[in-house]
């Protein structure tokens, strides 16, 4: 085998692999998008997945790639990728997905993401690799995510509580078993819109620095996208069942009513912050937006530990992801 044939197995290897890391996205976030509307009975676990998957993959055809274009050339300096690089950076967001996975944490696929091409970047380069402006618009929307679906999942639901304060209890969960439907479809479709297209854009950084795109394309090949937003749809359709409790029952108790508060909350967040390019976790935006949710009864309606708990692994997804990905980055090295 010639050295180009190698170097071609190399890149599809990685395209593989990052392909099984978006379905693991899929799969690790499925909790995200069905997690509400299972836990209120408005759908069936089955049912659920099978809605969430399509309006994952239906994403493809609403939002431009402004997160791919961040992640492929906003967060390092596109001359310091290689294979190895990319190898590190999987491998630490996919070791950090199993274990929040095994252990039904709701943690960030972005930002283990995010920390792997981090960790892997330094452990080549140092620091000063890395693009300062896409980093901090990362960083900034760890907090800006769950902020703002905390505010607008209280918000809808303060406003729909007055609306609806003279209506009988099963007049209202009878409407918003339906409108739930919407609310859950519209948050699938931006969790599809911004976590497949960070996975669209580590391929794009992987073409871009093996030579098999050109740094000045405005989108990577199509094949990409469309294998991109089907690993996520399968990955959804498999579903983290692990995760689903937590999110829909742990945290808070929620009704119909309450599902579609929260669920509406994290899907203005994400079509907001896909359209701004940013990428986002889609776990601390719906997680905002339940505690939101929760909080408007009253403050002893979230359990606080719960959240605590979930709290602590965001804030350790980005470093640990990044550790995982040096080491790999160095075992890369003496392998290939």
């Amino acid at each position: 085998m010639s050295v180009t044939q190698a170097a071609l197995w190399v890149v599809i290897l990685l395209v593989v692999v990052a392909l099984l890391f978006d379905f693991m996205n899929g799969f690790h976030d499925a909790a995200n998008s069905i997690a509400t509307v299972v836990s209120t009975g408005v759908l069936k676990p089955t049912q659920a997945v099978a809605f969430a998957a399509f309006f994952n993959v239906a994403a493809v055809s609403v939002f431009h790639l402004s997160v791919a274009a961040t992640v492929g050339k906003g967060i390092v300096d596109p001359g310091v990728v290689n294979t190895h690089v990319v190898f590190g950076a999987l491998i630490g967001a996919i070791t950090w997905n199993v274990i929040t996975w095994w252990y039904g944490i709701p943690s960030s696929s972005s930002h283990a993401l995010i920390g792997g091409i981090c960790g892997a970047v330094i452990a080549k380069s140092g620091a000063g690799a890395l693009v300062a402006a896409g980093i901090w618009k990362t960083v900034i929307f760890i907090f800006v995510s769950p902020f703002m679906g905390f505010v607008l999942g209280s918000l809808m639901m303060v406003i729909v509580s007055n609306i609806f304060r003279a209506s009988r209890p099963s007049r209202v969960d009878k409407w918003f078993r339906r409108l739930q439907l919407v609310s859950a479809g519209a948050y699938s479709l931006g969790h599809g819109g911004n976590d497949s297209q960070k996975t669209i854009g580590i391929i794009w950084m992987l073409l871009i620095a093996t030579g098999y795109v050109a740094v000045g394309d405005k989108a990577p090949p199509t094949w990409v996208i469309v294998c991109c937003y089907a690993a996520m749809g399968l990955g959804t359709l498999f579903g983290g069942w692990r995760i689903v409790k937590t999110m829909g029952q742990k945290i808070t108790k929620l009704k119909p009513v309450g599902g579609f508060c929260a669920e509406t909350g994290g899907a203005i967040t994400l079509f907001t912050a896909t359209a701004l390019g940013i990428p986002v976790s889609t776990t601390h935006t719906i997680t905002g937006a339940i505690v939101g949710v929760g909080s408007t009864h009253r403050m002893s309606a979230v359990r606080w530990g719960v959240a605590g708990n979930i709290v602590w692994a965001w804030i350790f997804t980005i470093p640990a992801s990044a550790f995982v990905a040096a080491i790999a980055y160095w075992v890369s090295l003496q392998l290939f």
